[in-house]
């Protein structure tokens, strides 16, 4: 099972959408879920882990989820090898136990041209990092998810399941 997790904020409250698959080249997720988070910490420049790992462990945990693989909006590393981001400290969170992988869509400063992901006809790349997880079979199942554009289709499908608000409970 395959877990992408993405976080939205109005205020002080996170909505936490997880969309969950089978296989990298699924075109639909076996099942959606969604969380809600009170009182979440302000974003700090430099410390995004800070406000977003709290609703992604929340999502795991209130939905008993046990992915093999988790997918973050975000970077694993921020210069793909040992400044951690939002994906290490969820990988170190959950022990190691699982692989995470990252999936930005823009370019932090410090990132090589080594995590660059092209898909469709797209000339922007999309940047993987990964923790627990070799980087170029990170980068190829990226490449792989279903989707003719840039962003792959399951990536887009949890990025609009976190913004919706008005169907969450």
């Amino acid at each position: 099972m395959i877990l992408a997790v993405d976080v939205d904020y109005k205020n002080d409250t996170g909505l936490i959408g997880g969309v969950i698959f089978d296989d990298w080249t699924d075109k639909e997720p076996t099942i959606e879920v969604v969380s809600k988070v009170q009182s979440v910490e302000d974003y700090t420049p430099g410390e995004f882990y800070k406000r977003e790992l709290p609703c992604i462990l929340e999502l795991i945990n209130e939905h008993s989820l046990k992915p093999d693989v988790i997918v973050v909006d975000g970077y694993v590393f921020l210069d793909g090898e040992k400044r951690p981001g939002l994906g290490k400290h969820l990988y170190d969170a959950l022990g190691g136990s699982i692989p995470v992988v990252g999936v930005a869509k823009n370019r932090f400063k410090s990132i090589g041209s080594n995590y660059e992901v092209y898909r469709g006809k797209s000339d922007k790349p999309l940047y993987v990092t990964a923790a627990g997880l070799d980087i170029e079979i990170a980068k190829q199942q990226i490449i792989n998810m279903d989707g003719g554009f840039r962003f792959p289709t399951l990536l887009k499908r949890v990025d609009k399941l976190c913004r919706a608000w008005d169907s969450s409970s």
